[in-house]
């Protein structure tokens, strides 16, 4: 079955369509990202118009694009931007007459199909794992303890981050209280999907031109990452945007990406996280495949 996802974040738009069967993404035909910064004025908790206009002509593009790829079923899902919004309603209409059925993910199936995108592109071993996925609006965590899963989704992204001017401090105070749930369970193995994440590992190794085959699997240490920090905060903007590995249109939010990442490697002293191409796109294929059986997961109440 040919599948088409597409990912309405709130820094980013993307696209995915492939080829899934007996459980598994089989093939990609068809990838794109588009920087349509949806949650542009996120602590304003309102949608603003010209921000839904960017992503709704990208909206209407890849919808084409679904099409012309042969896909059977079509997935659009919202995550942190759209789920804050008190004006969502309005955005969920205008993509309805553009031809698209919105789903808006709440933090715990956010977390969930990010960990079960991670989890069929890499070989994990669940027991003591923690994936978490730094978007632009939150952070989500999904980590296993005693045999089962638990699930957390912090509005700690990137976007949210850098609008709402926290430095390194605050954003360890936002952390922290999900941090020592997963310090609890004892964890072994961190993996991380997300922009800024497989930002962090391009620009470990200067990709000119992004390769996902690169990204996909790299091991970031802290020393690493710490280095990325320190470069990044010395660094105008615009001579951050001629950096190898960074997208233009992420410089303005990457200092505050990076910020999280070191945040949560330190808080659950890890040295090193493995970076993770497949991330929700992959868990959202799967679902419209019919190649999942949804785990119950435990919401952790901070």
């Amino acid at each position: 079955m040919r599948v088409a996802v597409i990912d309405i974040g709130t820094n980013s738009t993307r696209l995915l369509v492939a080829a899934c069967e007996e459980g598994s993404v089989r093939e990609v035909l068809h990838r794109d990202l588009r920087t349509t910064r949806l949650g542009e004025g996120i602590e304003e908790r309102r949608l603003r118009p010209e921000a839904v206009a960017r992503t709704l002509r990208v909206l209407e593009e890849y919808l084409e694009r679904a099409r012309s790829f042969g896909a059977e079923r079509v997935v659009a899902a919202a995550t942190s931007a759209v789920r804050d919004a008190a004006n969502k309603g309005e955005f969920l209409r205008a993509a309805r007459e553009v031809g698209l059925e919105v789903e808006v993910l709440s933090g715990e199936e956010e977390a969930y199909y990010s960990y079960l995108g991670a989890c069929l592109g890499l070989a994990l071993e669940p027991r003591g794992l923690v994936v978490v996925d730094v978007g632009g609006g939150s952070t989500e965590f999904i980590w296993e303890g005693g045999g089962s899963l638990f699930c957390r989704s912090v509005n700690a992204g990137a976007v949210r981050m850098t609008e709402g001017g926290y430095g390194e401090e605050a954003i360890g105070r936002v952390l922290e209280p999900v941090l020592q749930a997963v310090r609890a369970h004892a964890p072994r193995h961190l993996v991380g999907v997300g922009g800024t994440v497989t930002t962090c590992a391009a620009m470990v190794q200067k990709l000119k031109t992004y390769d996902p085959s690169l990204v996909h699997g790299f091991t970031l240490s802290l020393e690493q990452v710490e280095g990325l920090l320190a470069l990044l905060s010395r660094t105008p903007l615009e001579e951050r945007r001629r950096l190898p590995g960074l997208q233009p249109e992420r410089a303005d939010i990457i200092v505050a990406g990076v910020r999280i990442v070191r945040r949560i490697m330190l808080g659950l002293e890890m040295k090193d996280l493995q970076v993770s191409e497949t991330d929700i796109m992959y868990g959202l294929a799967l679902r419209a495949a019919g190649g999942v059986e949804r785990k119950p997961v435990i919401i952790y109440q901070i």
